[in-house]
C-alpha cells in the first residue's frame, strides 16, 4: 500500500514541475514588446519565402 503513496507524490511533483515550466514559458512570451514580435514575424516570413519549395524547384 505504501508504494501508492510514493507514486502519488511523484505524480504530484510532476504536475507541479510542469506548471512551473509552463508559467516560465508564458512569462518569456509575454515579455516581448509588440515591435519585437513584429520584427520576429517579419524575419520568419522572409526566411520562409527565401527557401524555395521542392515542388516549384523542379
Amino acid at each position: 500500500m505504501r508504494w501508492w503513496k510514493v507514486l502519488g507524490l511523484a505524480g504530484l511533483a510532476g504536475v507541479a514541475a510542469s506548471g512551473v515550466v509552463i508559467a516560465r514559458a508564458e512569462r518569456r512570451r509575454r515579455a516581448y514588446t509588440p515591435e519585437e514580435i513584429r520584427a520576429r514575424l517579419r524575419d520568419r516570413h522572409a526566411e520562409a519565402n527565401s527557401v524555395a519549395p521542392a515542388d516549384e524547384a523542379g
